[in-house]
C-alpha cells in the first residue's frame, strides 16, 4: 500500500525500491512513535522526501545537507509576530529530535 501512495509503482530495479520504502517506513514509524499529530506527520514525511531529493538530485554531501535542513527548521519556535516558516507546528524539542534522527 505505501508503495502505490508513494508512486513507486515506476521503478525499474527492486532494490532501489526495497531502499525507499524502508527509508520512508522507518522515518514514518519514526515519527509515529515521536506521537506526531497528522499535521507534524505530513511535514516529516516532506522533511524526508526534502533530505532525500538533496541528495539524489543535488548531490549534496552529509554535511550541506544538514545545513539545508538547519535552515529549513529554524524558524521553528517563533512567534506569530516573527516571520514563522512552514515548519513552525514542530516545538523546539522536536526540531531538536528531527534534526538529530537525521543526523
Amino acid at each position: 500500500m505505501l508503495e502505490e501512495f508513494l508512486n513507486f509503482t515506476r521503478l525499474k530495479t527492486s532494490w532501489r525500491k526495497d531502499v525507499l520504502i524502508y527509508y520512508y517506513s522507518a522515518g514514518f514509524l519514526w515519527a509515529k512513535e515521536m506521537n506526531f499529530s497528522l499535521t507534524q506527520l505530513s511535514g516529516f514525511m516532506e522533511l524526508l522526501n526534502f533530505v532525500l531529493e538533496n541528495i539524489s538530485d543535488k548531490r549534496m554531501t552529509l554535511g550541506d545537507n544538514l545545513k539545508e535542513l538547519e535552515r529549513a527548521m529554524a524558524e521553528i519556535g517563533e512567534t506569530d509576530s516573527e516571520q514563522g516558516g512552514d515548519l513552525n507546528f514542530f516545538s523546539i524539542e522536536q526540531g531538536k529530535a528531527i534534526i538529530d534522527y537525521f543526523i
